[in-house]
This record gives structure tokens, sequence and C-alpha cells, in this order.
């Protein structure tokens, strides 16, 4: 791996105590890199080096920064294959899911180019005082990016791109299982012409002390988070000391819902895409489903045949359509869950053992029968298993649904489109998939409600996270 140490002020550096960690490919168990880890002191140098890159790239056009960011875009999408591969030797994912990401990602730099030039303001007269009232829309300042595992280069990206945008610098703290593709991604943001120090990136085994120290410097103003929604209370805690404008896309615990009338191709297609999207690590991935009691039986067997036809195995090789988890913790807590179910009365149609040997694997699993008690329909599987449950009431599976403090994402299918609507607004969650099992669109305001976060990501709202409103009150 060429990329390998910390990435400030556009130069590469070993961290300020000289240590470094490891990164693991999933799949073999075998180190990939050695990265450099992040100090303090490293911190203070990046926050210095984003405070000057700020200053001339707010300064800048909206259209100046529109060019740079389309021209990410035109680089990422000629480097797919390169991003993809970086993706699955650290994350496991199939090689097909890792080009899915890839180019989703790529695609934030396209959409955040275009929104670049839309920080529309507004200029009106005050009706009591004949004051011109004048609103604009200014960058507010550096942000911190803490993103996660699961999509290595997305995550990045969907930050990344509407930071820049908005005219403000950024400093990332990958994580520590999978900092490569996002250390890849700097030389093609050094080529599109993004100037240095505008955005650096921190690999460390020190998260939390590095973190917390950048949200306490006054410089920073936005903290952007995506991971669990225990570590984005604690960010949270540290925010409030400062007031920083946090954006926080955290944890999810998605119902899928299938009515008696749905199309069962649909409904199955779309539950494999929500469940088996990126193996099923994604805080969108169903965690719930629900399905009506007349269309069970049908659906599960249909729903089993077609996680039974997929092909487990190292992502690298193009006719694998799963890989492996992410590390042994991962594997071993999705094991867990489906020894709670099963204790406790859940029905295995598919799946559900641990295999021996190396790499994190755990095989696509469907569990029918599933009791409301079971650990897996209160906590996130973030892994390949269907925990399926019936119903036959819409008002009960609305307050099923609804029963959790997460509030992410849902999915409903239905043939009667007035019934799917009616049923999506009454589920409290920022997004919902109706007759969809993929919800997820540079184009659109991504997050959730209740304790799965504030804010939102993608969209024209997702610009606005990175950026303040300012009122002028003017007489002329």
């Amino acid at each position: 791996m060429e990329y390998t140490d910390l990435y400030i002020g556009g130069s590469w550096r070993s961290g300020a105590a000289g240590e470094r960690f490891d990164v693991l490919n999933p799949a073999t168990e075998e180190v990939l890199a050695s990265v450099a880890s992040a100090e303090i002191e490293d911190a203070e140098a990046a926050l210095d080096a984003a405070e000057v890159a700020m200053r001339d790239w707010a300064a800048r056009t909206p259209r100046q920064r529109s060019e740079v960011l389309r021209k990410a875009w035109e680089l990422m999408t000629a480097r797919l294959e390169d991003f993809a591969r970086y993706i699955t030797l650290e994350n496991g994912k199939a090689r097909a899911d890792a080009m899915g990401e890839a180019t989703y990602a790529a695609e934030f730099f396209r959409w955040f180019a275009e929104e670049a030039v839309r920080a529309d303001g507004l200029i009106t007269h005050a009706p009591a005082s004949g004051a011109r009232i004048m609103v604009q829309h200014k960058p507010a300042g550096l942000a911190v990016l803490v993103t996660p595992w699961n999509y290595p280069a997305a995550m990045g990206t969907r930050k990344i791109a509407p930071a820049l945008a908005a005219g403000c610098a950024v400093i990332i703290k990958p994580a520590s299982e999978t900092p490569l593709t996002m250390l890849a991604l700097m030389p093609l943001l050094e080529e599109a012409g993004v100037p240095a120090g505008l955005v650096n990136v921190l690999p460390s085994r020190r998260t939390g002390a590095l973190v917390d120290h950048m949200l306490h410097d006054p410089r920073v103003r936005v903290v952007s988070f995506t991971g669990s929604t225990g570590v984005g209370r604690k960010l949270l805690h540290s925010a409030a000391d400062q007031v920083l404008k946090p954006a926080m896309e955290l944890g999810g615990n998605a119902p899928l819902i299938v009515f008696d009338d749905a199309d069962l191709d649909v409904a199955v297609e779309g539950a494999m895409l929500a469940k088996m999207r990126n193996l099923g690590e994604a805080c969108t991935a169903a965690n719930r489903l629900y399905v009506h009691e007349a269309v069970a039986p049908e659906f599960t067997r249909r729903f089993a045949e077609a996680m039974a036809r997929l092909k487990v195995g190292d992502g690298t090789d193009p006719t694998v359509d799963v890989g492996p988890l992410v590390n042994a913790d991962t594997r071993d807590k999705v094991a867990a869950f489906v020894d709670d179910a099963v204790a406790k009365g859940a029905k295995i149609e598919l799946g559900g053992q641990k295999p021996s040997g190396t790499g994190f694997y755990y095989p696509p699993t469907v569990l029918s029968n599933v009791p409301e008690s079971a650990d897996c329909v209160h906590d996130e599987i973030f892994g390949p298993v269907a925990a399926i449950q019936t119903f036959t009431d819409q008002e009960d599976v609305i307050r099923r649904a609804n029963d959790t403090e997460y509030g992410l994402v849902a999915y409903v299918f239905t043939g009667d489109m007035k019934r799917g609507l009616q049923v999506c607004e009454r589920l409290d969650y920022g997004m919902v998939g109706l007759n969809r099992g993929l919800v997820s669109d540079p184009a659109a305001p991504f997050g959730g409600t209740k304790q799965s976060g504030l804010g939102r990501e993608g969209g024209h709202e997702g610009m606005l996270e990175f950026m303040e409103t300012q009122y002028i009150s003017a007489s002329w």
C-alpha cells in the first residue's frame, strides 16, 4: 500500500510519536499495511494547516469551488476500479458491492459541485420597520469529520464534498479498520486542485483523545460523525462545550414491512437490497422484517432461496457475492444474535452456523418465528442475518415498527399506494423506502429522527450543515 502516513497540509508525514498500527485484510486476516497513528501534536498541525487554507478557499467564488469538485468527480470516476480494490481489501465487501460504493462516493463530488453555486440568499422588505432583510449563507468554519469502517470511501466523500462546496476546510479521522481508502483519495484531490491544507487525514489508534482535543479547539465550528449512537452521544457532550454545529448520522433499527397485497417479487428483491447491501453492515440495513401472515410462508421461502444463491468468499473474486465481516468482534456479535434468537424460539431457515477457518466470515442467514424478546429485534445486527416476524393488523405493525429509540430508515411494500403513503407518514423515521430496498441518494437528504441522529447529509441540506445563516438589516 502506497499511502500509509498522515496527510497534513498537503504533505505525508509520520505521527509525532512515530507509532503505527496494522490494518488487516478481513478475508485472510493478513496485515495489509502499517499506518501512522496521529497524536495531539499532529492534530494541532492539521488545524493550523486547515486554518490557513480555508482563508483563501472561503474567499473563492462558488463557481471556482464547483470546478474543483467537478474535477474530483471526473478523476474518481476514471479510477473506480482502484478505489473498489482498496475498499474490498480493507473492508472485505465483495467487488460488485465495492464498485457500487466507489460510484456512489464519487457522485457526491458531482452533486455538490452543482450545489456549490446554489447557496441562495434572500432579500425582503421588513413589514414593520421598512428595513431590508438580507439573508446569506457563509462557511461555518473548520470541520472535524469522523467516519466509520463500513463505507470507507462514501462516508468520507459525503462529508468532504459539501464542506468544500460550502467553503470550509476539514480534518478527517477515518476508522482505524479502514483508513487506506481515504488516504488513497488525497492524491486525487490534489490533482483536482484542492489546496494544500484544506483536507487533512489523521488515522489514529487514539481516536477519543484526538477528536476530543480538536472539538475543544476554538477554530473548529462543525463536527460531522457517522457511527454508533453511543459514540455519537459522547461527541455531542464534547461538542456542547463549544456549542459546535453537529451533524450526526447514528445507528438504526430499520423495520421492513411486507403487506399481504405486495408484489412478492418486488418485496423479495427489495428485501435483499435492504438486508444484504454491504453484507448487512449498514445503518440502513433492514433489521426487523415484518411480513403479513397471509404471505409469510411464501415470502420466507422465496427470500431464503435468494439468500442461498449468494456465493460467500474473498471479495476480490469477482464471482463472490458475500465477503467477510470487517473483524472478528463483528462476526462474533452476529453469531451471538443468532444463537440468542434460536435459544428463544426462532427457527433457522438458512445458515446460522459460524464457519471455521481463516477470515471473518458469516453465512447469509434467515430466521423465522423470531420472538419479540430476541436481542436482534432491539439492536442492530450489522451482518447478513434476516430476522422475520409476522403481523396481521396494520395498526399493530406500525406500533411495533416505531417501538425503538432509533428512527433512521424504514421500508414498506404494498400494492396499494394510498395505504403505502399513509403508513409512511406515520412511521417515525427520517427516510422511508416505499416498494424500494434502497434509499441512499446524493440528491436526497439522508438522516434520521430520535436517536438516529441530527442534521442531514446529501441533498441541498447537506451543504447547509457546513454553513451559517447571516442576517443583515439594512436601510438605504
